[in-house]
């Protein structure tokens, strides 16, 4: 029996990349297909939860400021080291697939991968909802601004169509909601194909929901709010600590769970109020999602097409100047299943009182079910497993 090899290669930073692709790690692999990972930073660990080797390579990342918002003169500063970190990415990835020879190689918005898959002749697929890099929205007020950015996709673009395809795990037009990293870029329209999401809807139980309100000695009787924050390190505790400081305006009208997406932090929660929780990690992530009323989230593509696919209405807080997160949150707002908060000028009032808008108008619920139907006519996972094993 010939052994068939599939290799991925997730994106460090955040989550939700190498969180897409565990999922299809999970269905293409067989007794005789072997899966094998590569990554950098909190990703390397998550996916060791699994029980997926993963290689480690040096990291390619953002800056981020002490006040959790995205760095644009840190950024610009270790413009030299990622060069050389990529460099350095392309060298081992070339010596790692010609250790593993994997029959393709299946990139997550890494694009070192797809650089060195492309020098050995290796076939690769790119899941991608950014290909071009947007600027921050002060910047984008100037037209030149624009056009550098404009220039800048359609440069990247060409780099990432070195993949055989570019797989866009999002909804087509006109809901797609990384539309501003996406459309409008020439040099990628022959090879995008758009898929639906990659973040699974999971089939939670009545069972296993009735066993989490008791835990949680939650009741129906009052609203439930899952505050799910995640992104990179340095952005996720400044937030918590103003959603903790919003308690005393909600603590009485809501039940409530806070998660600080912490990878290795504690699964064993602690209470916060009568009404409410607190996780490092939360394992129950799953089910909050099915059973609460509104999702309080980063702006993150992954955890807000989760959130779609269950119907739930999103107070999304971007990351301040994170123009792809603050993008994605516009668009929720403008089809009408959410509200955004800017990060900047956050404070407990504004969180609560966004709460209590949501609560009190029907028209997010409703509008969050119809986008959902629309969602469950694709299955995005299924399409990218058949779409691997065509190459395999």
């Amino acid at each position: 029996m010939t052994v068939k090899k599939v290799y991925f290669t997730p994106y460090g930073v955040g989550l939700g990349h190498a969180s897409r692709l565990i999922t299809i790690a999970e269905k293409v692999k067989t007794n005789n297909i072997n899966v094998k990972f590569s990554s950098f930073g909190e990703a390397v660990d998550f996916i060791s939860r699994y029980g997926y080797q993963c290689n480690q390579v040096p990291p390619v990342e953002f800056s981020w400021n002490s006040q959790g918002s995205f760095s644009m003169k840190n950024s610009v500063s270790n413009i030299p080291s990622w060069f050389k970190n990529f460099t350095t990415q392309v060298v081992k990835e070339v010596e790692m697939m010609i250790k593993f020879s994997p029959n393709v190689v299946v990139s997550d918005s890494r694009l070192s991968s797809i650089v060195s898959a492309r020098l050995l002749g290796i076939p690769s697929l790119v899941l991608l909802n950014q290909i071009k890099l947007l600027l921050s929205p002060k910047l984008h007020s100037f037209k030149a601004a624009r056009f550098v950015e404009n220039l800048n996709g359609e440069f990247i673009g060409m780099l990432w169509s070195l993949s055989n395809e570019i797989l866009v795990p999002d909804l087509p037009p006109p809901y797609t909601i990384s539309e501003n990293n996406i459309w409008n870029t020439n040099s990628v329209i022959k090879k995008i194909k758009y898929i639906g999401f990659i973040a699974p809807k999971m089939n939670i139980s009545e069972q296993r929901i009735i066993k989490v309100m008791n835990f949680l000695n939650f009741s129906k009787n009052k609203p439930i709010i899952f505050f799910h924050i995640s992104g990179p390190s340095k952005t996720r505790l400044p937030i918590v600590r103003k959603i903790l400081d919003a308690q005393k305006h909600f603590r009485n009208k809501i039940q409530y769970v806070v998660s600080e997406g912490k990878p290795n932090g504690n699964i064993e929660p602690y209470k916060l109020s009568d009404n409410g929780w607190y996780y490092e990690w939360c394992p129950i992530r799953d089910e909050l999602f099915a059973l609460s009323d509104i999702l309080v989230l980063r702006g993150g593509h992954t955890t807000m097409s989760q959130a779609i696919q269950f119907g739930k209405p999103i107070i999304s807080i971007p990351i301040e100047n994170h123009a792809e997160q603050i993008s994605n949150s516009c668009k929720i707002k403008k089809i009408g299943i959410g509200i955004m908060l800017k990060d900047g000028d956050l404070s407990s009032e504004k969180l609560s009182e966004a709460i209590s808008k949501m609560l009190n108008d029907n028209k997010f619920t409703s509008r969050s079910l119809e986008i959902m139907q629309f969602c469950e006519k694709l299955n995005g996972v299924q399409n990218v497993v058949n779409i691997v094993r065509s190459y395999i």
